[in-house]
């Protein structure tokens, strides 16, 4: 099993991993934490976090035989970081997270873990096994922590002391007793960077986020209007929010993705909010094609896009685009339009 964990890691690389580990499925810390998370109903509306019981924490409850868990990473920040922290509430263009920009990360690692698993197979035969990639009742973070892959830092995101944090994560749940590795220490020490630029204080204490402040949930999985109270705060951030990460002194020796599938499609990266909102479905459905932006689906895009432009500054060009959509079909379109309109009508 030594040989094999070799190998596999060897193989890993070879797929376009930038790290692979190997952990247990012991996740009772995990798991207490996680309950005390949804007890304070700091997820929301995410019902499926609820929904699934203890699967989450208990592997083997979620495919039977689990004994290891192989965690790989992959790197996708597509660009400096410096030129990404120019883009934060510009005046005029938006901003889209920068793990979305790409192909859809959950077919690029679920295809390389597929073909990692083929060939473990040519190794041992056949073997049980599944794959997973943010897509089932799956404690990456917890997970990948144990596998020695980074430390949960104070944001709940991932941290790997010599690349950050700004990577994918994927699972192999397996039959095959590996050797296991060491978990990383916890190097946040007394920082608190991410709480103090956190736009809608959502991080709510170290290791604390309520996820009903945070502009990731806020933008991407809440289906409902954005309360007025954090609409200001948004700014231009129409999909996500990667702030927390931006100011991580550890993401210094963060490094570009050499990922072809990750490079910023269609000008995403640096897209005029404006020309965005003249958008029709058609055109939303066709540039955002494998991608994961597709997900919150067109009524929530010119939702997300309505609050930025009221943040935007006041120009010809922008009243004149929400002026366009006062009539929406669509209620939540229109109840967010009006919102805009009335933030540059009170302007001097």
């Amino acid at each position: 099993m030594a040989a094999l964990k070799q190998r596999i890691a060897g193989w890993s690389r070879e797929l376009g991993f930038q790290q692979c580990g190997i952990s247990d499925i012991d996740l009772a810390t995990a798991e207490q934490r996680l309950g005390d998370w949804l007890r304070q109903r700091f997820h929301g509306s995410m019902q499926y976090m609820e929904r699934h019981g203890l699967r989450r924490s208990r592997p083997q409850e979620l495919v039977a035989g689990t004994v290891r868990v192989i965690s790989v990473r992959m790197d996708y920040l597509p660009e400096s970081q410096d030129d990404t922290k120019q883009l934060l509430d510009h005046a005029s263009r938006a901003y889209i997270s920068r793990y979305t920009l790409g192909r859809d990360y959950h077919k690029v690692l679920r295809g390389r873990l597929r073909e990692l698993a083929r060939r473990i197979e040519t190794e041992v035969g056949t073997f049980g096994y599944r794959v997973f990639v943010d897509s089932a009742p799956v404690l990456e973070k917890a997970i990948a922590e144990k596998a020695g892959l980074g430390w949960i830092g104070k944001h709940t995101n991932l941290i790997d002391r010599n690349s950050g944090s700004w990577f994918f994560l994927g699972e192999l749940y397996t039959e095959l007793p590996l050797p296991v590795d060491k978990p990383e220490e916890s190097h946040c020490g007394t920082c608190t960077a991410c709480l103090d630029v956190c736009p809608t204080q959502a991080i709510v204490a170290p290791y604390q986020l309520d996820a009903r402040r945070c502009i990731s949930y806020l933008t991407i999985e809440s289906h409902a209007p954005i309360p007025v109270e954090f609409r200001k705060a948004i700014g231009n951030r129409i999909y996500g929010c990667d702030d927390c990460q931006l100011f991580c002194p550890w993401n210094k020796f963060a490094t570009r993705t050499k990922e072809p599938d990750f490079a910023p499609r269609h000008a995403l990266d640096d897209a005029d909010l404006v020309d965005l909102f003249a958008w029709d479905e058609a055109t939303f459905l066709d540039k955002t094609e494998g991608s994961a932006i597709r997900r919150i689906g067109f009524e929530r895009w010119l939702r997300n896009i309505a609050v930025a432009l009221g943040n935007a500054v006041s120009t010809p060009q922008v009243i004149a685009a929400l002026k366009s959509r006062r009539l929406d079909s669509s209620p939540l379109v229109a109840e967010h339009v009006e919102w805009a309109l009335t933030q540059h009508e009170s302007e001097p």
